[in-house]
């Protein structure tokens, strides 16, 4: 091999370390993101949950009254 060989499978070497770092950071990234919307929506979901609890008058109201939605009576 030879010196210039060397060097471009060197500077080859460097470019490819450099471009999986910057994709583990972005999936690193994206991960976390995910994690947070996902977290967002469960405690609006259970926010709701308690609202509908709250405002029904307890959870075997909101039972009764989710049937009989449901059932049309």
């Amino acid at each position: 091999m030879t010196t210039a060989s060397k060097l471009q499978e060197k500077t080859r070497e460097q470019q490819a370390a450099s471009t999986e770092a910057g994709i583990d950071s972005i999936s690193r990234g994206s991960i976390i993101t995910m994690g947070v919307a996902s977290a967002v929506i469960g405690l609006w979901a259970l926010a709701c949950l308690v609202s509908a609890m709250v405002g029904s008058g307890g959870p075997i109201a909101l039972i009764k009254g989710w049937f009989s939605a449901i059932s049309g009576m």
